[in-house]
């Protein structure tokens, strides 16, 4: 989910002309905290939220110190007592759409995932899950993400859609990493129309989940022929399974904008804040706790958006 506040730099959701830039930096450095545990997750009485704060090119905003956050637990400020920039090594599954539609679009999706990988830091490890019909592990946990290249230079579009499945996939097999943090990145061009496991089953999951979700949608455009139900609700669908987790879902009109908005991505990932708070309500009953990110308006400061992840679940007896 996203929140748009004021803060240091303007901010508005603009998708085209996109370059991996580095996070613009208020040269003001993050606190350093001992190595960060994985995301939202609550620990003993210690939640841990990662935030991303982004300008009105959807840069990431670097610098900030804590005093620009508050933090809320289901409307209840929260004192955050641990702060930092997040940049561990991450675990990152690209989940790949090959259904029938793709088509043409295929050439600028692979260039899009070069694209995304040259953002990648030596400790990180990848996987690859394409879909169609149904879902494939074509490439396992691996530190070389040219074996993921290579594999998706001999794949073709054809099929249906089961990008529900898909996912599904992926978030099991990113369980098999020991990196402290996760990710996926879906790319895909429309809604679902061929999985098993339903909307709200795959939401469900997402939202229990540590992982990170980001999507880049391919649609096409509202009055285009021949476009499917499906297909219409896709923007929705792949947005809002990003939303739970933190992530977010780019919607791409241009295919040739497609390595911009991965590369984008993957300096976002980066580019993290990590939030600390131990909760008011100490209630061990596994019950879904919401949150809210506020920043901290200044005088003279054009807007920012801020992204996190919309919950989490306490732990039970």
């Amino acid at each position: 989910m996203f929140l748009r506040t004021f803060a240091v730099l303007a901010a508005s959701p603009l998708w085209l002309s996109m370059r991996a830039e580095t996070p613009v930096s208020l040269e003001i450095r993050a606190h350093p905290i001992s190595a960060a545990p994985p995301p939202v997750r609550i620990d003993s009485n210690l939640v841990l939220v990662p935030v991303i704060v982004s300008d009105s090119k959807n840069r990431p905003v670097a610098g900030l110190e804590k005093e620009s956050f508050r933090i809320f637990d289901d409307k209840v400020e929260q004192q955050v007592t641990q702060f930092a920039m997040d940049d561990e090594p991450l675990a990152i599954g690209l989940v790949f759409d090959a259904s029938g539609s793709m088509g043409k679009k295929l050439q600028r999706s692979r260039a899009a995932a070069a694209a995304f990988f040259k953002t990648a830091n030596p400790d990180d490890e990848f996987f690859l899950v394409t879909f169609s019909d149904r879902p494939k592990l074509d490439v396992r946990l691996t530190s070389d993400p040219e074996q993921i290249q290579n594999r998706l230079a001999f794949t073709a579009s054809k099929g249906n859609t089961a990008m529900l499945d898909a996912i599904y996939l992926a978030l099991a097999e990113i369980k098999r990493s020991n990196k402290p943090r996760k990710a996926l990145l879906v790319i895909s061009d429309g809604g679902d129309n061929d999985s098993r496991y339903t909307e709200a089953e795959l939401k469900s999951l997402a939202r229990e989940s540590d992982v990170l979700i980001y999507g880049i949608g391919i649609f096409e455009p509202y009055g285009s022929h021949g476009r499917t139900l499906e297909e219409m609700a896709g923007p929705d669908l792949l947005s809002e399974i990003a939303e739970l987790t933190g992530g977010r879902e780019f919607p791409v009109d241009n295919p040739k904008d497609l390595p911009d908005v991965a590369a984008k991505i993957g300096t976002e990932l980066r580019s993290r804040y990590l939030l600390g708070f131990s909760p008011t309500d100490t209630q061990r009953d596994g019950r879904y706790h919401h949150l809210q990110v506020k920043m901290v308006q200044a005088r003279g400061m054009p807007k920012v958006e801020a992204h996190w992840r919309s919950g989490y679940y306490a732990p039970g007896e």
